[in-house]
């Protein structure tokens, strides 16, 4: 167990253990929250969105995940945009794997040449000649595994993408993909009520392979939550992710927020030291 601020990840790239997760950074402000938000077209507060991300690198924030699929890439423009005076500083993640044919529906499609189309894209949006990590968004079963890391490692050869990723996935499915071509990370849900992927935050911690959950802050608290978060003198939001540092040392949480404020409370969370019995407590 750790709380180190910095992972490297794919075995050169040093970024902190706190990212930001833009998905959120879509349509208007009322329509972010919860598990159903479109993330259909690009932020009708886009000054806003833009200083939020350049104040996430003031804060020290270096790592940054976006995909293909938000927004239909309006989201990696976003980025493009805004991280620009502090390209060299920082390091973006994006997805491809996912068709977005309405607001209601992700569609894994995971046809190699698909993906090396929008790597092309993503490269456009991003404003760069090599993409820093690119994850397989979903693996598709109508293809085999094999193809679509295939895709990625053609284009890791090309020198398009620097580091390859995984996303939802299980034990199994990394180990065959890492037989095709290294895996620097994987993204799969995880926070203090969503335990299931525990196997796979082990098996990563011990290959030097990032872990990096989605949705890292639960929507609802308990009274461990909130007796830890009070013994901190933090917020709950806070208590959670610094459980999430503590719980393997290759543990990177992307919260997302339109709030400065909570971005701010987010950053903070890395200097936050759980005690074993305050981890223990909070994992039940």
């Amino acid at each position: 167990m750790t709380n180190s601020t910095i992972f490297q990840l794919g075995g050169d790239l040093d970024v902190r253990r706190i990212g930001y997760g833009a998905m959120r950074l879509a349509n208007a402000p009322h329509e972010r929250s919860g598990m159903t938000a479109p993330i259909w077209t690009a932020p009708t507060d886009r000054a806003e969105s833009v200083a939020l991300l350049r104040r996430a690198v003031e804060l020290g924030v270096n790592f940054f995940d976006t995909s293909d699929a938000y927004a239909l890439g309006a989201n990696e423009e976003l980025l493009a945009e805004a991280l620009a005076p502090h390209r060299d500083d920082v390091v973006i993640a994006t997805k491809a794997g996912v068709l977005r044919p309405s607001p209601a529906e992700w569609i894994p499609l995971g046809h190699p040449a698909y993906l090396r189309q929008q790597a092309e894209l993503s490269l456009r949006r991003l404003g760069t000649d090599r993409i820093d990590l690119f994850h397989l968004h979903r693996i598709d079963p109508e293809y085999p595994l094999a193809d679509q890391i295939g895709a990625l490692k053609q284009l890791r050869d090309e020198g398009k993408i620097r580091h390859i990723g995984l996303s939802e996935v299980t034990v199994d499915e990394i180990d065959e993909a890492a037989r095709i071509a290294p895996i620097a990370s994987v993204q799969n849900m995880y926070n203090l009520t969503e335990r299931g992927h525990d196997r796979v935050i082990d098996h990563t911690a011990a290959r030097g392979i990032a872990f990096v959950p989605y949705f890292p802050v639960s929507g609802g608290e308990h009274a461990p939550l909130t007796e830890v978060a009070a013994e901190l003198g933090a917020t709950t939001a806070q208590a959670a992710l610094a459980w999430l540092l503590h719980r393997a040392p290759n543990v990177i949480p992307i919260p997302g927020t339109s709030s400065p404020a909570h971005l701010a409370e987010n950053v903070a969370a890395l200097e936050l030291e759980l005690t074993e019995e305050q981890f223990k407590h909070l994992a039940g």
